[in-house]
């Protein structure tokens, strides 16, 4: 099992200190770059053929919010990477 397998395994168990580098990680390993425009704490992860991920970076703790998880979680499987 590889470092990518690995966390998305991780990331489905839906953990309570999933960090925002682990998902710019994760989302890295689908093929989506991150994108911060602007100078606030909104950003937004592009990929060539699916949608769109937005959210903001967590402050001052790097935690994702629950609510963040199950986001990202639902866009993946819309989207067929799940």
């Amino acid at each position: 099992m590889g470092k990518h397998e690995k966390l998305l395994a991780r990331f489905n168990s839906r953990p309570k200190d999933f960090t925002f580098q682990e998902v710019t990680t994760l989302l890295a390993g689908f093929g989506y770059s991150l994108n911060q425009s602007g100078n606030g704490s909104r950003v937004r992860f592009e990929h060539e053929h699916c949608a769109p991920v937005f959210m903001h970076k967590p402050h001052p703790s790097p935690v994702l919010k629950p609510y963040l998880i199950d986001q990202v979680l639902d866009i993946l499987r819309q989207e067929g990477l799940l």
